[in-house]
């Protein structure tokens, strides 16, 4: 097997300029999920992943329609029912471009200055996918794979993946694998490989209140009619106590409390206090008390306001008493919490707290379940000998903030686990101007990823 890594390593260091150019290519497509208009390059972008899945000589590679955009599988089961099945899941598309004034460079036409390329999506997650695509290229050269691989690429991350868990139920046996791969994460800093264990996972709603029929006059109505835009802030507010603890009845009920073990774990990462304060540029830190910024945004649930609106918002003046106001609010979920159970403790906490002066709802609009993966899994063991043999250090587990949904759908729906990781920076600027992949850790992901999956 050495032999067979050996060789692999050295055809990628052989045709690593052809992996860029393969690259360069696949940022140059603007798949763009969430607009409608760019539909044809979602299908190109759809079409570039199964050309580059034929050939690699995978089976059964096909484009498969959803009732959004499609899904992308092919699969190599030669090396052997006594071998494993991966499952590597990614995302062909990636989020708009806007504001494009702020870009140094277009998008969509990837360029490469010092050890970055440029572009959007060349590190979320197309350079993730295309280092897969060629770990497993290069060990194809010596004849049959030494692993089984199923690749599973969708089209709809970026919008909330609204039409993939429907996809994996009525897939369940085609997609069938011992555990999957998601390399939809990220390391700390170039010479740090890191591996996620954790993902918070999703509830997302929309509070609306109204009063008045119509927007008012403020001078003729103000002082009588109770104003929905001030209500719904009253509202907000009160959905944090003094120590910066949710106050939605039964919240923390089911959170799962971060053992000493695993708090002294990430007291490893290099993720101070410092780190938040640099990356955000805010003039103070903030948050639930007791826990430190990392264990905050890694292992304890959050509620935050994504936006709000009521009124007149133009420019000058108009003095209205608004007939209307929403708020958009995400909460961040641990493992153990279910979105529809938040749902409800959102719901008695609008029935406790809203006055009779003015009508509410609440709409539901995204969820997603957290999720934690054991750090004693033979892969997550794997994949940890294959980056310290890469990079010559031992990689740091850590939990993500964000969600994956796709996490939750494979392990509710296929029973299986996935081991996350990836080769983007904190500086990437992912979903914002001037998204860069840094390249010197493209081409080591690739080399880490041969060594996995020929550990395997």
């Amino acid at each position: 097997m050495s032999d067979i890594i050996e060789k692999a390593l050295q055809f990628k260091k052989d045709h690593s300029t052809r992996f860029l150019d393969e690259l360069i290519t696949f940022v140059s497509i603007p798949s763009i999920s969430t607009d409608i208009s760019v539909k044809p390059d979602m299908h190109r972008a759809a079409e570039w992943v199964a050309g580059q899945l034929q050939n690699l000589g995978l089976s059964r590679v096909r484009v498969m329609p959803t009732a959004g955009h499609p899904v992308v599988f092919g699969e190599s089961l030669e090396a052997g029912k006594d071998k494993p099945v991966v499952l590597v899941y990614g995302h062909y598309d990636v989020q708009p471009a806007e504001p494009l004034g702020l870009w140094h460079t277009p998008p969509f036409e990837p360029t490469q200055s010092g050890e970055n390329l440029f572009g959007r999506g060349a590190s979320d997650m197309k350079g993730q996918v295309v280092a897969c695509l060629k770990a497993i290229e290069s060990l194809s050269i010596s004849g049959n794979l030494p692993v089984n691989v199923k690749f599973f690429i969708e089209g709809e991350e970026e919008i909330g993946s609204p039409n993939l868990s429907a996809f994996i139920l009525e897939n369940k046996e085609l997609l069938a694998s011992d555990f999957a791969l998601n390399p939809d994460a990220g390391m700390l800093n170039p010479d740090l490989p890191t591996i996620t264990y954790g993902l918070r996972g999703l509830a997302y709603f929309e509070v609306r209140v109204s009063g008045p029929t119509q927007d008012l006059h403020s001078g003729l109505f103000g002082g009588a009619v109770h104003n929905p835009a001030q209500v719904l802030c009253e509202l907000i507010a009160g959905m944090h106590d003094q120590q910066g603890r949710v106050t939605l009845p039964g919240f923390y009920n089911r959170v799962r409390a971060l053992d000493p073990k695993e708090r002294a774990e990430l007291t490893r990462l290099p993720i101070g206090e410092d780190f938040y304060l640099k990356q955000t540029g805010v003039p103070a830190l903030f948050g639930e008390q007791g826990y430190t910024s990392l264990e905050r945004v890694g292992g304890r649930p959050t509620l935050e306001v994504n936006g709000m609106s009521s009124g007149y918002t133009g420019e000058g003046q108009k003095t209205v008493l608004p007939a209307r106001a929403f708020a958009k609010i995400s909460m961040r979920l641990v493992p153990d919490q279910v979105p529809e159970e938040v749902y409800q403790q959102l719901i008695s906490y609008m029935k406790e707290n809203a006055p009779k002066t003015i009508k509410w709802e609440v709409i539901k609009m995204a969820s997603s379940r957290a999720s934690i993966t054991d750090r004693n899994h033979p892969a997550v063991v794997t994949l940890t000998r294959a980056m310290e043999d890469t990079w010559g250090v031992k990689p740091v587990f850590k939990r993500e903030g964000g969600s994956v949904p796709v996490v939750g759908q494979l392990y509710d729906i296929l029973g299986i686990d996935s081991v996350l990781t990836g080769f983007g920076l904190p500086d990437d600027n992912l979903h914002a101007p001037n998204e860069k992949l840094h390249l010197p850790t493209f081409y080591r992901g690739i080399e880490a990823l041969i060594r996995f999956f020929g550990y395997l």
